[in-house]
C-alpha cells in the first residue's frame, strides 16, 4: 500500500511530479529568484501612472469644490446672521424687552468697528500668518473665527459681542487671501498633473512654461466665485423663512420716509423705529442660531477634511525658511512692481461695488421704495445673477485677456449713470421688476470684476513664493475700501454714486494703461525673494555634526563623532580620477549603519 503524499510539500524538496512544478519552474533550491520577487507579469507602468495622476487630478477638484463651497457656507452664514441681527437690534420693542437699558444700539456700533476697522493692520500679520500655519490651516483657522462669531449670539452681551467682532475682523483678510491663494496653486497642481510626462522629460527643477495653468485657472475661479456668489442666497434663508414673518409692511415701516434713490441721504432715513409687528420666541431664535451654527460647523469640516495641502511639505519648509523678518517686509516691497500700483484702483473699486450692492442699491433704492420685507429676494436676484454669469469668466479661453475685466466695469459704468438719475418713489410696488433687473445686471458686473481680477493675478504672479503676498494686498485694500464705505455711510446718495463713479474710470483707465505697458515690453520690478537658509541640512547622518555618535565615540574623535580631519587617513583616488572634480556619492563618510558593520562605506566596495 503506497504511502499518501503530504498534505503540503516539504520546502526544498522536490515534490511527487518531479523537481518542476505545473508551470515547468524548477522548485526548491534551484528555483529562479526573479520568479519570486520579481515584478508582476501583467504589470503596465504606463497603465499605473495614468491612473495616479488621473487620482491626483481628481483630488484637486476636489480640493477646489470642498474650499468653495467651505467659503459659501461661512460667508453665508455670517452674512445671515449678521443681517438677522441687525433688523432684530434696530427695533425698539424687541430692544426694551429683551435687552432693558443694556444700550444694544452701542454694542452694535462697537462690534460693526471691529469688524470694519481691525483688517486695516491685516497687511501687517497676515504674509506670517499664512506662512506659519500654511494655506490650508489657515483657511480652517480663519473658519474657525467666524464660527466663533455665530457662537457668540447665543448670549448677546458686550464681553461677548465685541471681542468675537474684532476677531472676526482680524480673520477676514486671511481667509479670503489663503482662498484666492490656495486656488490659485490647485490651478498650478492640476496642470502638474495633466502634463507629468512633459514635467518627465525637462526634468523637476525646470519650471512650466508662462501662463501654461491660465486655462485651468481660468475654469476654477469660475468656480469658486460660482460658489462664492450663491453665500448671499444663503445668507436670505433666515430672514425668507422665518424673520419674515414677523415683519410690517411697507406702509408702516416707510411711512415718513420721504425720498429715495438719488435724492436719499444716509440709510433710510425716517425709516420707522418698530419693524417687528410680534417679538420672535427665544426658542426659535435659539433654532436658528443652531442651524446656523451647525452650518458653519460643517464648512469648517469640509476644510479640514476634504481640502488637500496647497504645497508639498518640503515647501512649506522652504516658504517659511526664508526668515520672518523678509516675510513682513515683502508686501510692502511689491509696491515697487507696477503692475500692481495699476492695479490699486481695480482693488478698491472691488470693495466698493460689493458694499453698494448690499447697502446702496439694497437699502437706498430697494428697500426704501418695495419695503424690508423684499430685501431678501432683491438680493437673492444680485446672487444668482452673479453665481451665474461668473462662467462669463470663461471668456479669458477665446478672447484677449483685458475684455471680461473691461465689459465688467462697462456695465457697472452704465449702471452707475443710469442709478444717478432715478429716485424711485416710496411705498410704489410698480417700480420691483426695474429694480430685480438692475440688482441681476449688478451682479453680472460683480462676477467679471472678481473672476477677472483673481484670473489676472494668477496669470501675473505665477511664482509660487509671491502668490501669498500678492493676495494678501489684494484683500486688504478691499477691506480699505469697505472701511471707508463704513466711514461714509451718512453721505448723500449723490455723493457715493460719484465716488463710484470716478473710482470705476479710474480704475479701467488705470488698468489698460498697464497692458499698454506690458505690450510695449516693459519690466515690472519685483522684489527679490531670499533664499531659503535651512538650519537643519539633509539627514542627521550626512550632517557634518553626527547627532547619533555615542558618548565614547565622542570621546575618541571617531569617524561618525568630528569632522574628516578626526579620521583616519582617506585612501587617495586612482590616478587617473584624480583631475575631475570628485563624485558627490562615491567619497562621502559612512552611515552609522556601515561603521556599526565595521566597514568604511563605498570606499571598500
Amino acid at each position: 500500500m503506497e504511502a499518501e503524499p503530504p498534505l503540503y510539500p516539504v520546502a526544498g524538496a522536490a515534490g511527487p511530479q518531479g523537481a518542476e512544478d505545473r508551470l515547468g519552474v524548477p522548485d526548491g533550491p534551484e528555483a529562479p529568484l526573479d520568479e519570486l520577487v520579481g515584478a508582476y507579469p501583467n504589470y503596465n507602468e504606463e497603465e499605473e501612472e495614468r491612473r495616479y495622476y488621473r487620482r491626483k487630478r481628481l483630488g484637486v477638484l476636489k480640493n477646489v469644490l470642498a474650499a468653495s463651497a467651505g467659503g459659501m457656507l461661512t460667508y453665508g452664514v455670517y452674512l445671515g446672521l449678521l443681517q438677522m441681527q441687525l433688523i432684530l437690534h434696530y427695533d425698539e420693542t424687541y430692544r426694551e424687552v429683551k435687552y432693558g437699558n443694556m444700550g444694544l444700539p452701542d454694542i452694535d456700533s462697537k462690534m460693526l468697528m471691529g469688524i470694519n476697522v481691525t483688517p486695516i493692520a491685516a497687511l501687517l500679520y497676515t504674509p506670517v500668518l499664512i506662512r506659519f500655519f500654511g494655506t490650508k490651516w489657515m483657511m480652517f483657522l480663519a473658519v474657525g473665527i467666524y464660527a466663533l462669531f455665530v457662537s457668540t449670539n447665543y448670549w448677546e452681551r458686550y464681553y461677548t459681542l465685541v471681542p468675537s467682532a474684532v476677531a472676526l475682523g482680524m480673520a477676514i483678510v486671511p481667509l479670503w487671501a489663503s482662498m484666492g491663494n490656495y486656488i490659485t496653486r490647485m490651478a498650478q497642481k492640476y496642470y502638474e498633473y495633466s502634463h507629468y510626462k512633459e514635467q518627465d522629460e525637462q526634468g523637476p527643477q525646470q519650471r512650466p512654461p508662462r501662463g501654461s495653468h491660465a486655462p485651468y485657472l481660468l475654469v476654477f475661479q469660475a468656480i469658486f466665485y460660482s460658489f462664492f456668489h450663491l453665500s448671499f442666497a444663503c445668507a436670505q434663508l433666515p430672514m425668507i423663512y422665518f424673520l419674515n414673518h414677523y415683519l410690517y409692511d411697507l406702509n408702516h415701516t416707510l411711512y415718513n420716509v420721504q425720498n429715495c434713490g438719488t435724492n436719499s441721504q444716509g440709510i433710510l432715513l425716517g425709516f420707522n423705529k418698530t419693524v417687528l409687528r410680534t417679538l420672535p420666541r427665544s426658542r426659535n431664535l435659539i433654532v436658528v442660531e443652531s442651524v446656523l451654527m451647525a452650518v458653519a460647523f460643517l464648512a469648517m469640516l469640509l476644510v479640514l477634511g476634504l481640502c488637500g495641502a496647497a504645497y508639498r511639505p518640503t515647501e512649506e519648509i522652504d516658504l517659511r525658511s526664508v526668515g520672518w523678518g523678509n516675510i513682513f517686509q515683502l508686501p510692502f516691497k511689491h509696491v515697487r512692481d507696477f503692475r500692481l500700483r495699476h492695479l490699486v484702483p481695480f482693488f478698491i473699486y472691488s470693495g466698493f461695488e460689493v458694499l453698494f450692492a448690499c447697502t446702496g442699491l439694497a437699502l437706498g433704492y430697494g428697500v426704501c421704495s418695495v419695503g424690508l420685507e423684499r430685501l431678501a429676494y432683491l438680493l437673492v436676484a444680485y446672487s444668482l445673477g452673479a453665481s451665474a454669469s461668473s462662467a462669463l469668466g470663461l471668456l479669458g479661453l477665446w478672447l484677449p485677456r483685458p475684455v471680461p475685466l473691461v465689459a465688467g466695469a462697462g456695465l457697472h459704468l452704465l449702471l452707475t449713470l443710469s442709478l444717478f438719475f432715478w429716485g424711485p418713489k416710496p411705498r410704489t410696488l410698480q417700480h420691483i421688476w426695474t429694480l430685480y433687473a438692475v440688482a441681476v445686471l449688478w451682479g453680472v458686473g460683480s462676477a467679471l470684476n472678481k473672476t477677472g481680477i483673481s484670473t489676472l493675478l494668477g496669470i501675473l504672479y505665477e511664482d509660487k513664493e509671491r502668490q501669498d503676498f500678492i493676495f494678501t494686498i489684494y484683500h486688504w485694500w478691499q477691506a480699505v475700501a469697505i472701511f471707508t464705505v463704513y466711514l461714509g455711510s451718512s453721505l448723500p446718495m449723490k455723493a457715493k454714486l460719484t465716488v463710484l463713479l470716478v473710482t470705476l474710470v479710474a480704475s479701467a483707465a488705470s488698468y489698460l494703461w498697464m497692458e499698454q505697458k506690458l505690450r510695449r515690453g516693459v519690466v515690472p520690478r519685483q522684489p527679490r525673494i531670499p533664499r531659503p537658509q535651512h538650519k537643519v541640512r539633509g539627514y542627521r547622518y550626512l550632517e557634518e555634526d553626527n547627532s547619533d555618535e555615542s558618548d565614547a565615540e565622542g570621546e575618541r574623535g571617531g569617524c561618525g563623532g568630528g569632522g574628516r580631519g578626526d579620521c583616519a587617513e582617506e585612501e587617495a583616488p586612482p590616478a587617473g580620477l584624480r583631475p575631475g572634480p570628485e563624485p558627490a556619492g562615491l567619497y562621502r563618510r559612512p552611515c552609522p549603519y556601515e561603521q556599526a558593520q565595521g566597514g568604511d562605506g563605498p570606499e571598500e566596495q
